[in-house]
């Protein structure tokens, strides 16, 4: 007999509202909540594909230890027996350093992996920790730091009221959405249009959010922060520098015109390929809309200036009086975000308190760059020791990393690796064990992350719609046992490790001022935690505690786990509202406009007005129906226009023979791979386009459908040299390749 449940999407940053139809406890349909609060009904191919991604066969159910150079299926008590006796003697030989943790986006997407891995990583004291941040969004993360004194102080463009929306190396009808969470990108721009607004896209290819839009720069890809930067110039030429009520909260305004001086449009028009006349009008459009937002993904983030182009496109809202506004840019407050602190001067954000062991890379918000990781493993220096062990959660470097090959080869000569992830993949493979979750279905939904960039501020929480199957763990039991592993306290209840974190956040609560639990008795606000796990107490606690918060019953109409839980589709809490000052954690307690990083990377910029690339460029491109390396072993998510080809432009495939649908070998610093040639114009000439997440076609995996159309990874083309120098990001897009055809033919385009 059939019955519907209710779940939140966890593929991807929209976070939409289904309703799963549930046979037995199989998960046979899935269509868009309408009465969730914030989705309302909108759904995508990959929530539709929910069912299928739920019960992909090819997904572990048991653990798998390795025996005699073999991974065998083993019990969960065998696995996390061999998981201590593997990391503990490193730890305690070596140092915690010789202990690597990687992290993978889907933790993003999980209770659990929002949770669990900062437990982790404080319990083993490492500092090697390596994450997808520094191929995606660290730019991002070290620019808000610098500017507001909080990494994780994020603006997002308000979709739903602004009159001016400038996307750059952002295609939101593809990827739904980043670091601006907002179920239904293509129907508020296409809202936005209706209401007489207009929408300017600047990216190398002609997506299909350019195709959209009233004004596409095909600009020349990695040279974004050149063209923002000579924005803001015209910007303090033409007196159009408006600040309005941002101005007593804002310094370094006259600094920031004298750094910007050498910008002019006419200086950075050859390099980024857009004519001065082009850069100025979106300068004018820009101030002179009623409202505005800029807004700049991972196009502008994976570039050699990724940090500066993620600082210029606040630097731009700001400039023309469109942060912390509606309509603007604003800060999203989270029901689970912490107390809001009274308003004034914070400790700041600090870069490079430690640097890597090989290259000396500095750390960025405690991470290092994804990139070194493969050297921190197989390269011996006189400083420390290499990476000897890793745990890896959720994570697939050796295709989302530079090198993969090299990468492959460092987890081989691993004295130990343990993978928590559902799939033996291109990485887990490695591993001497694997720790499976269980599928999304049987596990309880809340958007920690998400919700602090979403263009709304609600709340939802949807209990496991299935319950665990017989043999699975959940993954919060899972990782509070492998932190107990690591740490030395292997067979001790897993309950202790929630019970923990509960203890020490109450007893902080209670010793601050601007708490609503200040001078209270924390043993007896545990008391009042209510929930059927730790992960539901926890999250009832930091509900309570929130800014919307009972407070543990100081306001008693606040937010309760309970109160949740009574209202399945969630809680709306309105739309965003301005902030400022009180997300502000700098020293000066200000937004600081030119930070000192900032002004010491801005001379490599004025460097790049005198660069141009040689050849063909290399960016890569999002589908809607695959998520990075996650779902091309879902057949219902694979096919039609989500193939691994090669974009290229008719006048480059002419000058070099290459036939649409035919071979073509391409060739970086880090090796060569051979994809089918696509002949479109939908990428600018002397650029070509390649998708991230492929190449399944390593021995030893489990991906049965995905090994029948592998694709090719496209960072084997990188050696990992390049990167960001501010926040450590891979350099994945605008990089230098040879493209030459191959004789045979690979297969034919329909």
């Amino acid at each position: 007999m059939s019955r519907t449940a209710l779940r939140i999407c966890p593929l991807c940053e929209a976070t939409c509202g289904l309703t799963l139809t549930i046979e037995g406890t199989a998960v046979t349909g899935a269509r868009g909540d309408r009465d969730d609060v914030f989705s309302r009904g909108f759904i995508c191919p990959k929530g539709a594909s929910f069912g299928a991604v739920d019960g992909d066969p090819d997904r572990l159910r048991t653990p798998l230890v390795r025996r005699d150079g073999e991974l065998r299926e083993a019990t969960w008590e065998e696995a996390f027996d061999a998981v201590a006796a593997g990391l503990r003697p490193v730890v305690e030989r070596y140092g915690p350093n010789s202990v690597g943790v990687v992290l993978g986006n889907p933790n993003v997407h999980t209770v659990a992996g929002a949770l669990y891995p900062p437990i982790l990583m404080a319990g083993l004291r490492t500092r090697s920790v390596f994450t997808a941040s520094t191929v995606d969004q660290m730019p991002k993360h070290v620019s808000s730091g610098l500017l507001y004194g909080d990494s994780l102080a994020i603006p997002v463009p308000d979709l739903d009221h602004t009159d001016h929306l400038l996307l750059i190396g952002a295609n939101p009808l593809e990827s739904n959405g980043s670091l601006c969470t907002a179920p239904d990108f293509p129907g508020k721009l296409k809202a936005l249009k209706a209401r007489g607004g207009t929408l300017t896209v600047i990216d190398p290819r002609r997506t299909r959010t350019a195709r959209l839009a009233d004004r596409h720069v095909a600009i020349r890809p990695g040279t974004d922060a050149l063209l923002l930067a000579a924005m803001a110039y015209v910007l303090f030429e033409e007196d159009l520098v408006a600040l309005g009520e941002l101005a007593p909260h804002v310094q370094g305004v006259e600094e920031l015109r004298a750094e910007v001086r050498d910008f002019t449009p006419e200086s950075v028009a050859d390099a980024c390929d857009v004519d001065a006349g082009t850069i100025r009008a979106l300068a004018r459009e820009l101030a002179a809309a009623p409202t505005a937002a800029v807004y700049g993904r991972i196009g502008s983030c994976t570039v050699p200036h990724g940090t500066l182009a993620s600082w210029l496109v606040d630097v731009l809202n700001i400039l023309t009086g469109n942060l912390d506004r509606p309509g603007g840019a604003l800060f999203p407050q989270a029901a689970t975000d912490k107390t809001p602190r009274p308003a004034g001067p914070g400790h700041g954000f600090a870069l490079g308190r430690w640097h890597s062991r090989v290259s000396r890379h500095p750390e960025a918000k405690g991470e290092l760059p994804l990139s070194a990781l493969a050297e921190e493993i197989d390269t011996a220096t006189a400083e420390g020791e290499p990476i000897r062990a890793l745990v890896a959660v959720a994570s697939n470097p050796v295709l989302s990393a530079p090198d993969g090959d090299r990468l492959d080869k460092a987890l081989g000569s691993l004295d130990f690796m343990v993978s928590v992830d559902p799939y033996l993949n291109e990485t887990s493979r490695h591993a001497h064990v694997v720790l499976p979750p269980p599928p999304p279905s049987q596990s309880p939904h809340h958007d920690f992350a998400f919700n602090t960039l979403a263009v709304r501020n609600q709340v939802r929480y949807t209990p496991a719609a299935v319950p665990l199957e017989p043999g699975r763990m959940a993954e919060s039991e899972i990782l509070a046992r492998l932190i107990l592993a690591a740490t030395g306290m292997h067979g001790a209840d897993p309950a202790a490790v929630d019970a923990m974190v509960v203890d020490q956040t109450l007893g902080k609560a209670v010793k601050e001022p601007h708490s609503p639990v200040h001078g209270r008795d924390p043993k007896e606000l545990a008391v009042q935690l209510t929930g059927v796990s730790g992960p539901e107490r926890r999250l009832d606690m930091m509900l309570r505690l929130g800014p919307y918060g009972d407070g543990f019953g100081v306001r008693p109409d606040g937010l309760t786990l309970q109160k949740l839980l009574a209202h399945p589709h969630g809680i709306d809490l309105g739309p965003l509202k301005s902030r400022l000052p009180q997300p502000l954690k700098t020293v000066s307690g200000k937004v600081e406009l030119l930070p000192a990083p900032i002004a010491g990377d801005l001379p490599r910029l004025r460097e790049a007005l005198r660069h141009r690339p040689e050849g063909l460029v290399l960016i890569g491109r999002r589908h809607l129906r695959s998520n990075n390396s996650w779902m091309h072993n879902v057949p219902a998510l694979t096919g039609g226009s989500n193939r691994c080809t090669l974009h290229i432009h008719p006048q480059d495939a002419e000058r070099l023979g290459v036939r649409d649908g035919a071979a073509v070998r391409l060739k970086g610093a880090g090796g060569e791979v051979t994809a089918p040639a696509e002949v479109t114009d939908a990428v600018r000439p002397g650029v070509v386009s390649l998708p991230h997440g492929w190449g399944h076609d390593r021995p030893g995996t489990r991906l049965g459908h995905a090994a029948t159309d592998p694709g090719v990874n496209v960072n084997q083309l990188l050696d990992g040299s390049l990167l960001d120098p501010l926040s450590g990001n891979a350099v994945l897009n605008g990089v230098a390749i040879e493209v030459s055809p191959v004789s045979e033919k690979i297969t034919a385009l329909t």
